[in-house]
């Protein structure tokens, strides 16, 4: 197969691609970040503990990631069908990849979430702050960084899955080295599809690390501010007490 016969094929696998790892991906973090902020939440000590909700969750969880991608696909099919009205295609296999992401994405903010310093939210709370003042003012920017690599790390094991969905008919870089490198003996045509992966996967990882090590260095974490916001709270009291005194 010469180049010119390559290129068409590589360039519509490509966009097939990228259409379904971004969809997926935005599916993914919608439905992943407030389901893993969640699991902090209610967890023992959380903001808003409950043990049976956080062990149902967390159990929901589990069991989803724990199933091969290859199996979701075969055992989400009947509800694919019903969703797009076909099992085959970039929109059918956005199903399944968007779902099995979820759970994936949802364990990665989790972990992210932890991480901020407990101090910070009980300095919102002093200041009157609510759950979703912490959430909003605290957890997510605390944990943005960390956030980004949790993204960055679920968008390359999108780009493993939508090579897997290739070989069930979903399109993208999979479909070719399976349908052409693999069953036409297409070696070289294999070859190149598996060096465009490799390149991709390397572009998104150094984006990501480049953009979380960014706001590290800008001090993109903003833990300093509800700190001050609380000592500026406490001055006047601190004043009228120098005063009656």
């Amino acid at each position: 197969m010469t180049w010119s016969e390559m290129q068409p094929l590589l360039s519509q696998a490509c966009w097939d691609t990228f259409y379904m790892v971004g969809w997926s991906t935005l599916i993914a973090v919608v439905g992943g970040l407030p389901l893993g902020i969640l699991l902090v939440l209610t967890d023992r000590g959380g903001l808003l503990q409950n043990v049976l909700a956080n062990r149902v969750i967390g159990q929901v969880v589990n069991i989803a990631r724990s199933m091969p991608f290859i199996i979701l696909m075969v055992a989400l099919m009947s509800f694919t069908r019903w969703l797009t009205g076909s099992t085959i295609g970039r929109e059918a296999a956005i199903v399944p990849l968007a779902i099995g992401a979820i759970p994936f994405f949802a364990r990665l903010v989790e972990t992210a979430v932890r991480e901020v310093d407990g101090g910070l939210v009980e300095a919102v709370q002093s200041m009157g702050g609510n759950t979703w003042t912490v959430v909003r003012k605290v957890l997510v920017p605390e944990s943005l960084p960390s956030l980004i690599s949790s993204a960055t790390t679920t968008i390359v094991a999108l780009i493993g899955y939508s090579a897997m969905a290739g070989t069930v008919g979903a399109g993208g870089l999979g479909d070719i080295a399976i349908r052409y490198g693999y069953q036409r003996f297409e070696t070289e045509l294999m070859w190149i599809t598996v060096g465009i992966l490799a390149v991709v996967i390397s572009v998104i990882q150094f984006a990501g690390d480049y953009a979380a090590r960014g706001l590290h260095r800008r001090g993109g974490r903003s833990g300093a501010a509800p700190k001050l916001r609380l000592l500026k709270a406490k001055e006047p009291a601190t004043a009228d007490v120098g005063k009656v005194a």
